[in-house]
């Protein structure tokens, strides 16, 4: 059987991955089990460069503030700003303080260098402004998508003024408080403010949609492609406040389920743009359903971004999850040898591409265990996923960064 399962792993390339797919999909997802390691963000640029090099991929989106990510995108393909600034301020989760992000956006500009835009490699955050404690206020992709809007189209087509919308709105640190997140009675996201809100938000962007030929017209598709996004952001938001402030049992569903949503959309609108490479946990680009367990909450089950995407897109949509051996630093010794990572931490190589059919054609009726972790931030493979997974990374040992 070793050989058989030796046979089913590849190099960790760009032609290996595409060579693994039965076509070549418009949107090629790269999950992570654990957030924050650079030895995985290592591998994820030099894959991407690749893909982008010799592929024709257009685009990078990664797990992060899809409104911070302008910044970034702007930046990448006119240099505006810094780099410094742009890694301080165009991401989200603090995602702008590790090394392997850094040397992306460092690659990215210097790759567009002097190269016309229909050749260049674009940025994109894919996540709503959201984090684990909070949600960020409307105001940013509610006010834009209105400014935007504003000088362009008859007054009387227009719902509300800017004025209106300040007043609804109200301070920021409203939406923002933190103690929502345990507290729904907190929350704002139901108030008759929010609720206004919500039909002015709908109204924008329907006629947002309404005026789109004139719109592009009178601007550019990448300026009305940017107004799109915040009317996106703008009801996706509102409607995840409007799930903080749930007091059901549902509640942690509903918050998921919406966050993978606007997770879903971006990547979408991304994909009508041209070739994406996404990178994001494992848990949001799976086709499969997903569950997790927060603080003392039950089992929370939901359709991730990657299910939604994968309905859509069908064989358009590739997804590549990793799986570790040992990240000893944070606890996770060697694993068992009865687990896929078990398995495959036997074989001499570092890293790894898997045709995951393959191997799990060799291994027949073999069944391995699922994996437990001692630390709460990596999740280990689900074996039972094998099967059905496009192909699988692996790499033996994390080094601490």
């Amino acid at each position: 059987m070793a050989t058989d399962i030796k046979e089913t792993l590849h190099a960790v390339d760009a032609a290996a991955v595409l060579g693994l797919l039965p076509a070549r999909p418009r949107l090629l997802a790269l999950g992570e089990p654990t957030h924050g390691e650079n030895a995985l963000l290592d591998l994820r640029n030099a894959l991407f460069r690749q893909l982008v090099e010799q592929e024709g991929y257009r685009t990078i989106a990664l797990e992060s503030d899809c409104l911070k990510g302008l910044l970034v995108d702007d930046y990448v393909t006119s240099g505006a700003g810094t780099l410094d600034e742009v890694m301080e301020r165009g991401f989200s989760h603090e995602w702008g303080a590790l090394a392997g992000n850094r040397a992306l956006v460092r690659w990215m500009r210097a790759h567009n260098d002097g190269r016309p835009a229909s050749e260049q490699v674009r940025f994109a955050g894919f996540d709503g402004p959201l984090e684990i404690t909070h949600a960020e206020s409307p105001r940013q992709a509610l006010t834009a998508l209105h400014d935007h809007l504003a000088p362009r189209v008859d007054a009387d087509l227009l719902p509300c003024t800017r004025q209106t919308l300040d007043r609804l709105l109200g301070d920021d640190d409203r939406w923002r408080d933190p103690a929502v997140m345990r507290d729904p009675e907190r929350s704002v996201g139901r108030s008759a403010d929010a609720h206004r809100l919500r039909l002015l938000a709908d109204d924008l962007a329907a006629l947002l949609d309404l005026q789109t030929p004139h719109l592009i017209t009178e601007t550019s598709r990448d300026a009305w492609e940017r107004a799109c996004l915040y009317g996106r952001t703008a009801t996706g938001l509102l409607r995840y406040h409007r799930s903080m402030a749930d007091t059901t049992p549902s509640r942690m569903a509903r918050l998921v389920s919406v966050r993978d949503q606007m997770m879903a959309h971006n990547l979408l609108a991304l994909a009508e743009r041209g070739p994406v490479l996404a990178y994001a946990q494992n848990v949001h680009l799976q086709r499969e359903r997903s569950t997790m367990r927060m603080w003392d909450e039950p089992l929370v089950t939901w359709w991730s971004a990657g299910a939604l995407v994968g309905a859509r897109l069908g064989e358009e949509y590739a997804f590549v999850p990793t799986a570790l051996g040992a990240i000893r630093h944070r606890g996770v010794e060697v694993p068992p040898p009865d687990t896929l990572e078990g398995l495959l931490y036997a074989l001499p190589q570092e890293r790894c591409l898997v045709d995951a059919p393959r191997l799990a054609a060799a291994l027949g009726d073999e069944r391995l265990a699922l994996r437990t972790s001692p630390w709460f931030g990596y999740a280990p493979f689900d074996p039972a996923r094998l099967a059905d997974s496009d192909a699988l990374v692996f790499v033996r040992d994390v080094p601490q960064s």
